[in-house]
């Protein structure tokens, strides 16, 4: 996952077209007064395909949006409700991006291109369509850390400065602009099922389990297909709860139009990484109430996979998709001590739970920053036993005495003197070099330090 990916050969596809006239607007690319490229990750580019393109021909796909050979012929833009906040929002929609392509890549996924950005859609309503450059930043180095950590997380694939000058209410303006393209497992969002439910459209509805199913997890519909789907979903966010928890990590708005049916976490605004175990972290300044909260996360997640099981049901009966939703804080719990191991360096061992709890205690009662954590007990033991002397760590340090290492932390990256993390006061130091000096050395710096991290971890460990 986070070495160099052998390169993959471009294989276009269209699937998305067998839906078209349900789900998607076609739309045009809107044009911008410049195309300056700032970001190109040829590393995902080379996952399906599309390294060898040189820059010319990358702002001419994903600046002007030229159609990719033998792929969709325009951009789509995306039809979905959701609940956001809790309330139901049937007037919701791709409204500032777009479906731009299709392919597979070298495992044979389905992947799609889909922008951030890219100007007003039928779903815009009163918005611009357009994305601050700083947001694109923040994308940018979102994905990079949560791919590092072994989160199942969409990539930031392009970001191009587009020469505009935006107004915004909650940050200094004019400010620059951009436009994003990232990379995915599908954007198909729990949203999409909703919106079908809301219109009573069951042959949709239908058609949509068996997309999700056959496209997007490669299974062949069993007896009873939506119950499939709902499971493969509670898996695949179970365990997204708590990548998000080992990483430190808090999304912000985890609204329903937020949770993608294939388990892959995306479309980051108000994110942050809580620099301790702070269950009332938030990260966005209108989640008054906490709701969506560094602690509450796995609740948030779960609640609004239930909203996929409430639009299913006019496919089948309610008990089997009752029992799918109840697998859900199991496969959490073992998920969570599954990667909790993993980012140690330690192997699973039944204790696991024991073990998270003995250490979240211990974080929180002493302020030990997460990522410090972490670094300073990979492979089991305390690399300065004198700094976990307090009696609040007791508990870990027996527990941890058993525990077997997975290597011999011979990767340079665990003998650096800290460990790379990526707190607000980071990400505003690096907008501001851009900002004030045009200066991008250090987002380039950053990126490479957490790629050197990600190496240093390995591959996530994999849902059994």
């Amino acid at each position: 996952m986070h070495n160099s990916p052998q390169a993959a050969k471009y294989i276009p596809a269209r699937d998305i077209l067998a839906l078209e006239q349900d789900v998607a607007d076609a739309v045009s690319p809107q044009p911008f007064p410049q195309h300056i490229l700032r970001f190109r990750n040829d590393r995902a580019a080379s996952t399906v395909g599309l390294a060898h393109l040189d820059d010319g021909r990358w702002i001419e796909h994903f600046g002007r949006f030229a159609p990719l050979p033998d792929n969709l012929p325009h951009p789509l833009a995306l039809r979905y409700h959701g609940h956001q906040f809790r309330h139901y929002n049937p007037d919701i929609g791709d409204g500032r991006g777009f479906l731009f392509a299709q392919l597979r890549d070298g495992g044979g996924r389905l992947m799609d291109l889909g922008t951030k950005g890219s100007g007003q859609t039928p779903h815009s309503r009163s918005g611009d369509g357009r994305l601050t450059l700083k947001g694109a930043v923040r994308e940018i180095l979102a994905t990079e850390m949560l791919e590092a950590l072994g989160v199942n997380t969409s990539r930031t694939f392009s970001v191009i400065e587009t020469g505009e000058a935006l107004e915004r209410h909650d940050e200094p303006s004019p400010t620059r602009s951009a436009v994003l393209v990232r990379l995915s497992h599908s954007h198909m969002r729990i949203g999409t099922f909703q919106r079908a439910a809301y219109l009573g459209d069951v042959p949709l509805l239908e058609r949509l389990v068996d997309y999700a199913l056959t496209r997007l997890y490669g299974e062949t519909p069993g007896d009873n297909p939506p119950a499939q789907l709902l499971g493969r979903v509670v898996e695949r966010t179970a365990d997204l709860a708590a990548s998000y928890m080992v990483a430190g990590f808090v999304h912000g708005v985890l609204n329903s139009d937020n949770i993608n049916v294939t388990g892959e976490s995306f479309d980051y605004g108000p994110w942050r990484f809580t620099p301790r175990w702070d269950n009332g972290f938030t990260a966005a300044y209108f989640d008054h109430q906490g709701l969506y909260a560094f602690g509450r996360q796995a609740e948030a997640i779960h609640w609004d996979v239930a909203q996929l099981a409430v639009s299913l049901r006019p496919l089948v009966e309610a008990p089997p998709l009752i029992a799918e939703l109840e697998r859900f804080p199991a496969l959490y719990a073992d998920a969570l001590t599954r990667r909790f191991a993993w980012r140690l360096g330690i192997v699973a061992a039944d204790d696991g739970a024991a073990l998270v709890e003995a250490a979240v205690i211990a974080m929180a009662a002493t302020a030990t920053p997460i990522d410090r954590f972490f670094m300073d007990w990979r492979g089991g033991a305390a690399r300065d036993p004198a700094a976990y002397a307090d009696d609040n760590w007791s508990p870990l340090r027996d527990i941890l005495a058993k525990a077997q290492p997975v290597d011999d932390g011979a990767h340079p990256y665990w003998g650096d003197p800290a460990p790379c993390s990526m707190h607000i006061e980071e990400v505003e130091a690096i907008w501001a070099a851009i900002d004030e000096r045009d200066d991008w050395a250090p987002l380039d710096a950053k990126v490479a330090a957490i790629r050197r991290m990600g190496a240093a971890h390995g591959p996530a460990p994999a849902i059994p």
